[in-house]
């Protein structure tokens, strides 16, 4: 029986073949829905077979296994879900078998030498190299499916079956010493084929990835499926009481038991350009008691606290927020003599039977009476089980600030308010070990901001906003429970989680890896409802390559494997990514990936600002990457709707940092690339052999030559077939904007074509030539426009300096030869005016970014856009080391700044020598006590010099939030 009591239900037959499980989900899944395609129906001819939905798709590959699961096995569904969603699979323990464990042991099993081309490939699987392995750059599953497919003696598919499989990898992961693991993975091997391995190693790693959730999986299982696992976080169970899909489950197995777990309540952060009147307004408050709660948001590990009564003593029991177990770390009992917490509470509970709390750990020190950061809580965790007499290090401390679970009643539906009377009553405070975390009750959002500045000067992360009459709802992210963190000077004020759904290759260091990131916000609910737009549609927002660290790209890599990635084609990925450009694709990504099988990651800004370059017509200023937030999946990123919202939120904000921008004469200038409509072929029967793809998907009408390229109208069609484009013969196919008119002469066709009034532009024969020399499609300059609307070579324009040099390719020789001769008469004109000044670098690389062009790394410009105060520990100050400081930010293009209270110091470094830790913790609490009383209510961040140096080693501006003192 299961730990609710339900007896497993008794399939009729064996489980299916591991092999079933591999044809009939992973891989019909990882492939997505055939795209729109031609056929033949006997008697009809050829018809259009349109796509399906991934929504659909996905249904039905599941329904489609689950009936047949039901058919041929019966309703014991677990032991393939043990399969489909390892990543929950509680039962199971770990393996201990990471990426280069798993190569090792393959590397045995095969008989390779380490000198093995495969051997070195697997080993090194998260570099990119030249073989068709080892290209799949950070996909381990596929290097292995590479090394295995031409040695693996199981000709088709393997037999063995799932009920095997899992009494496997139970073995598996009961065995800790390789000798005892290589028998079983040889098991494996010897019973499956290459393919089958594959999805096993995936399975090991608990890292599927086929583009769907666990709650996608469970509720085509049963429609409960989900609302049972958020209450009990157990599959077996979830998998045990819903068999039967029309006998929905009852009123008693919807609510939380003891010692199981499930997953809390989260809260969405407010945008610090909101008032407090409209942040306050979305807690929904009742207006006759418009109350409100404010407590300081600690920086630990959210953790749910289970605590039992058994035979007269309590039992504990933790668990994150993600579902990780950390009882071993915690405690078991009063009396667990390996516990970093619960051999303190043996009187902290005044006659409870049983509770669930939910609350914070967080590391504490005695010595400094505060918590210190979230970064170093488990080292803390660790030297308290280790050192039990220790009262003066550092230790964990948890601050309970709910309580779910009473005498076993569920308390989800009881108002907050009564929840934590309840708590009060109860819990007994153990100082610096077990605190029920303090509030303060309000009345008026006025008293928001004096609560912030002394949360500021306390250094920590926000504060939190709460409805004291709302319910608690479990895995979900209501308003009734807000976030507010303090701004940070330099940068936009909301941090955003978006899905990458593009890449692009990067140079030097970085070539041959996707370096740089396309983020989308996904359609809106109402256009996916109306059937306007598929389910998976993301709209391009922003690109991010900034602030990505070497084990950022190393993470990056693993969790989006090269199988993940397919190179750009509009036709596939036009039903899910939306580019801007109306006829061109602008900011078109090297590679895309859909946003199912994506993730989310977590950007900042400067600021936002208006743009043609990305569909949402906005974008981020110089965003910088924070991380990755792999408790989101990509249904939980940031929506159109969500976008609009913050927007108008932030609206006055954001013209006040754009007035800013047009008096530092900052201008924006989007990147686009150039497309046409899908067409038909023609050819007059030339025989050309194509030498690129550049042009493929557009067509061109070509009606004259060109007397300044010495080109004829068959030179220029050639040009344009040899790269993949194709010529149409009607003129009426410009005005219908499936075709773009080509021409620079005056010749009577030409000008009947310009007359033509649907004809918006025509370009010159130039833009087909540069683009043919750079072999990717440029951007249009004033000099590729025959004919154009005045906003169109508007935005030309800002595609060159004012001397004619593009921002986007390189120039010829004759065309230097005219820019030189125009930076001469500028120049001439220059020394008769007082008024020129010199080259601003600065300027000069923002405008580049601004113009779409992704910096290559360098220290030359890593801290162009940072003013650094240095803060020295009292007594501790080195002259060289001051020096050495103040010229890697000059180098780097930042500004040292003389005085802390500099209104635009964006860091402050604290200097530490020998390891003072105590010292930097005292300037930074004094330097955030001077911030404090500022009249605005941005900060500047306050790092250790590690952050500095980190910095110059990665050549970009890596995230503060890890070098807090």
């Amino acid at each position: 029986m299961s730990q609710t009591g339900h007896l497993p239900p008794h399939n009729h037959s064996p489980t299916l073949p591991f092999a079933d499980l591999v044809k009939e989900l992973f891989e019909p899944l990882k492939k997505g829905p055939e795209p729109t395609h031609f056929t033949h129906a006997p008697g009809v001819g050829r018809i259009v077979v349109a796509a399906k939905s991934t929504r659909v798709h996905t249904t039905e590959v599941l329904e489609q296994f689950f009936s047949k699961w039901r058919r041929d096995v019966g309703n014991d569904i677990y032991p393939a879900m043990r399969l489909i969603c390892p990543q929950i699979d509680s039962e199971r323990s770990v393996y201990g078998l990471k990426e280069q464990s798993i190569a090792k042991r393959l590397v045995k099993l095969l008989g390779i030498s380490d000198n093995n081309p495969d051997a070195k490939s697997l080993v090194n699987w998260k570099n990119p190299g030249q073989t068709a392995a080892s290209r799949m750059a950070g996909d381990f599953a596929g290097r292995c499916y590479e090394a295995l497919k031409n040695r693996v003696e199981t000709e088709g598919y393997g037999r063995m079956s799932i009920s095997r499989v899992n009494e496997l990898l139970d073995q598996l992961a009961a065995s800790s010493r390789e000798a005892d693991q290589l028998p079983i993975l040889d098991d494996f091997y010897l019973h499956m084929s290459a393919l089958e391995l594959q999805w096993l190693i995936r399975v090991i790693l608990k890292q599927i990835r086929v583009g769907i959730s666990e709650k996608t999986v469970l509720t085509k299982w049963h429609e409960d499926g989900m609302d049972l696992f958020n209450v009990n976080s157990d599959l077996r169970d979830v998998c045990r009481q819903l068999t039967d899909p029309d006998i929905r489950i009852g009123e008693d197995d919807q609510r939380l038991h003891i010692m199981h777990n499930f997953m809390p309540q989260l809260a969405p952060t407010a945008n610090n350009s909101m008032t407090w009147d409209k942040i306050v307004g979305r807690l929904k408050l009742p207006v006759d008691n418009p109350t409100f709660w404010m407590e300081e948001k600690v920086d630990g590990e959210r953790m749910l606290m289970h605590v039992q009564l058994h035979e007269g003593a309590y039992r504990f029991k933790f668990w994150s927020k993600r579902g990780k177990d950390y009882t071993y770390l915690y405690g078991e009992s009063v009396d667990d003599g390996n516990s970093a917490l619960t051999r303190h509470l043996g009187n902290s509970f005044r006659g409870v039977p049983n509770c669930i709390l939910d609350g914070e750990m967080v590391g504490f020190d005695p010595k400094k009476g505060g918590m210190v950061t979230f970064g170093t809580l488990k080292t803390h965790a660790i030297h308290a089980q280790r050192n039990p007499h220790d009262e003066e290090s550092p230790r964990p401390l948890y601050r309970v600030f709910d309580i779910l679970l009473y005498n076993d009643k569920d308390l989800t539906a009881t108002p907050l308010v009564k929840r934590h009377d309840l708590l009060e009553r109860i819990i007994v405070d153990v100082p610096g070990h077990f605190e029920i975390h303090p509030h303060q009750i309000c009345t008026s959002p006025s008293e928001i901001e004096p609560y912030l500045r002394q949360i500021i000067q306390s250094s920590a992360e926000g504060i939190m906003l709460k409805n004291p009459n709302s319910p608690y709802y479990l895995n979900s992210r209501p308003f009734h429970w807000i976030k507010i963190k303090p701004d940070y000077m330099k940068d936009y004020g909301e941090t955003l989680d978006c899905v990458i759904i593009g890449g692009y290759y990067g140079t030097g260091r970085r070539g041959g890896m996707l370096s740089s990131f396309l983020c989308g916000l996904r359609a809106s609910k109402r256009e996916i409802d109306e059937g306007t737009a598929h389910p998976e549609k993301f709209y391009s927002f922003f690109k991010v390559g900034g602030g990505i660290k070497a084990e950022d790209y190393a993470e990056l890599q693993r969790l989006l494997p090269e199988d993940k990635w397919q190179d750009w084609d509009p036709k596939r990925a036009r039903q899910y990514i939306e580019l801007a450009g109306g006829e061109r694709y602008a900011e078109r990504p090297d590679r895309w990936i859909r946003p199912s099988q994506s993730i989310v990651i977590e950007v900042k800004g400067s600021s936002v600002e208006d743009s043609t370059s990305f569909s949402v017509k906005k974008t981020l200023r110089f965003p910088r990457f924070k991380g990755i937030r792999t408790d989101k999946s990509w249904t939980d990123a940031l929506d159109i709707d969500q976008w609009n919202e913050v927007r108008f939120q932030i609206k006055q904000d954001e013209d006040n940092r754009r007035q800013i921008q047009y008096e530092e004469k900052r201008k924006k200038a989007p990147k686009k690339k150039a497309k046409a409509e899908p067409h038909l072929p023609e050819n007059d029967g030339a025989v050309i052999f194509e030498k690129s793809k550049l042009f493929e998907g557009m067509a061109f009408y070509i009606p004259s030559g060109s007397e300044d390229l010495d080109m004829q109208v068959k030179d220029i069609q050639n040009l344009v077939r040899e790269h993949g484009g194709s010529i149409a013969q009607d003129p009426k196919r410009v005005g219908e904007r499936s075709a773009i008119g080509v021409g620079d002469r005056q010749t009577v066709l030409v000008k009947s074509l310009a007359r033509t009034q649907d004809v918006a532009y025509i370009i010159s024969p130039k833009w087909l030539v540069d683009c043919v020399r750079q072999q990717y499609l440029v951007p249009y300059e004033d000099a590729h426009l025959y004919l154009a609307p005045d906003d169109m070579r508007a935005r030309a324009l800002e595609n060159t300096d004012r001397y004619g040099d593009s921002y986007h390719r390189d120039l010829d020789y004759d065309e230097m030869g005219k820019l030189f001769a125009r930076m001469k008469m500028d120049r001439m004109s220059d020394d008769n005016d007082n008024t020129a000044v010199g080259f601003d670098n600065n300027a000069f690389y923002d405008q580049l970014e601004a113009h779409g062009h992704e910096l290559p790394r360098s220290r030359g410009y890593v801290f162009r856009r940072c003013r650094v105060y240095l803060a020295h520990v009292e007594g501790q100050e080195h002259p060289l080391t001051r020096a050495r400081m103040e010229a890697w930010i000059r180098f780097g293009g930042g500004e040292v700044a003389d005085d802390l209270d500099d209104g635009d110091v964006t860091h402050v470094v604290v200097v530490v020598s020998g390891g003072d830790g105590d010292g930097a913790y005292k300037v930074a609490r004094d330097i955030n006590k001077r911030v404090s009383k500022r009249k605005d209510l941005k900060r500047p961040y306050v790092v250790t010099e590690q952050w500095l140096e980190k910095c110059w080693d990665e050549e970009t501006l890596v995230t503060e939030e890890a070098y807090k003192p």
